[in-house]
């Protein structure tokens, strides 16, 4: 067992030069020490970056106005996302706190929001910051309750006009109810697909969730929004009575009232449900294991902690550094695009190049906040290891090696620095007998592409 690698590469993001010796005296220590709260130099690169409300007020504008402006507004959005991008991926791979990096990660793949739906581009960034960074020192139900109110998962779910069919809009305009926001949200983000609802449940769950929207200007705008019109939107959250379900509703054997409150005691109810702690440990130990078809005993505990500190997401964390399983076999998990192209930049020191590994990121077929679908990207290593995604690493990481090319005898070097003693012989003596192509062979050895 080598745990300085395993903290370094399987909990973080991969060895920058001199990791090793700032890691070796206490492992989980260094792991552990990071939850606490985000590096200050992170703080001040995102802090400021663009909020969603601004962007929603110009997208609602836009959308009155003309072909023209419409345009117009798409190609800002797609900027927007795309300098968005550079800045998260350029902070992730220059952080001191590369575990607190992965999390983000894996809850924002969590809480999917993708670009796929063009209303989300200008604000995809905006989510990552303002609902995960943000609660990731919280509970899971004030993470899923943020995620729920923001406009990206509004509009990418579809929930900004899901209208109660006995409201007073929903009689006017003969419009009906959305499911999409309920079904992911008990199916994917509290309870899993085997945690227990039915389609009534579904049902009932959006209609709670009816009239949660968007704050509207003006009681002109309330009128438009009822008739079908185009209204002007403040760009936050805001709950719209006219569209809400009116009665009570019945979730998971729990009755359910009117209004806003109901929809976040019936999202609160859900984050803390015992379906919720086993899905959501579920995820996290096959994130973090190394044989996770081997992991019951981990998620039974991973779970228990979990209901114990009510989601409590520090306290999680923390309980996965101590699963002395999940420090077993480093190397024995296969890097998705996304981890390899950061640990790529840490090993190379580029961490200011954010915007080309956007690039790698589209090149390797995982581009950042453009999931497939509200499922996220997969965390199974086989769908990273087609051979056409491993022709496109081979080729992307020879690029990369011409790119950055050093002296002879200098891979080396690095190498000795990146993984110490875990360095194999084999992958040694193939960057001896490389050349000039030393660097590439390490790029593409075991200890860069698995964690």
């Amino acid at each position: 067992m080598d745990p300085i690698s395993v903290a370094l590469s399987r909990f973080g993001l991969g060895p920058a030069p001199g990791d090793r010796a700032a890691v070796r005296s206490d492992p989980r220590g260094w792991l552990e020490a990071q939850l606490s709260a985000p590096a200050a130099d992170v703080t001040t690169r995102l802090d400021g970056r663009p909020g969603h409300a601004a962007t929603v007020r110009e997208t609602a504008s836009a959308m009155r106005g003309t072909k023209e402006a419409r345009r117009e507004l798409m190609q800002h959005a797609r900027e927007l996302y795309r300098d968005d991008a550079a800045v998260h991926l350029s902070v992730a791979a220059g952080s001191a706190q590369p575990f607190r990096e992965r999390l983000v990660a894996f809850w924002a793949n969590h809480l999917t929001v993708s670009i796929a739906r063009k209303e989300v581009t200008g604000v995809a960034g905006a989510f990552e910051r303002e609902v995960v960074r943000a609660h990731l020192d919280g509970s899971l139900g004030d993470m899923v309750l943020a995620s729920t109110r923001h406009p990206a998962m509004l509009a990418y779910l579809d929930n900004l006009k899901s209208i109660g069919p006995d409201s007073r809009a929903g009689v006017r305009r003969a419009k009906g109810l959305n499911e999409n926001l309920a079904r992911e949200l008990m199916e994917l983000h509290t309870l899993g697909v085997n945690g227990g609802y039915a389609q009534a449940d579904v049902r009932a769950l959006a209609e709670i969730l009816t009239g949660w929207s968007l704050e509207l200007d003006g009681q002109g705008s309330l009128m438009a929004l009822a008739m079908g019109g185009d209204p002007s939107f403040t760009g936050q959250f805001g709950f719209q009575p006219r569209m809400h379900q009116p009665g009570t509703k019945n979730l998971l054997g729990r009755a359910y009232g009117e209004g806003e409150a109901a929809g976040r005691r019936a999202i609160h109810d859900l984050a803390t449900h015992p379906s919720t702690a086993t899905h959501v440990a579920q995820r996290l130990v096959r994130h973090f294991h190394p044989r996770p078809e081997e992991a019951d005993d981990d998620v039974a505990h991973i779970a228990q902690v979990f209901r114990d500190s009510e989601g409590h997401l520090p306290t999680v964390h923390a309980a996965l550094v101590h699963r002395d399983s999940l420090w077993d076999t480093p190397g024995a998990r296969l890097k998705n695009p996304r981890d390899l192209v950061l640990g790529t930049a840490r090993a190379l020191e580029l961490a200011d190049e954010g915007g080309a590994m956007a690039e790698a990121l589209d090149a390797l077929g995982q581009p950042l906040w453009r999931a497939p679908s509200p499922k996220g990207w997969s965390d199974l290593d086989e769908d990273w290891a087609g051979p056409e995604q491993v022709l496109r690493r081979v080729e992307w990481l020879q690029r990369v090696a011409r790119t950055v090319s050093a002296p002879q005898g200098r891979a080396l070097e690095l190498a000795d620095d990146l993984f110490g003693a875990s360095l194999t012989a084999r992958t040694r003596e193939g960057m001896k007998a490389a050349g000039r192509d030393d660097l590439w062979v390490l790029l593409c050895s075991p200890e860069m592409q698995r964690r």
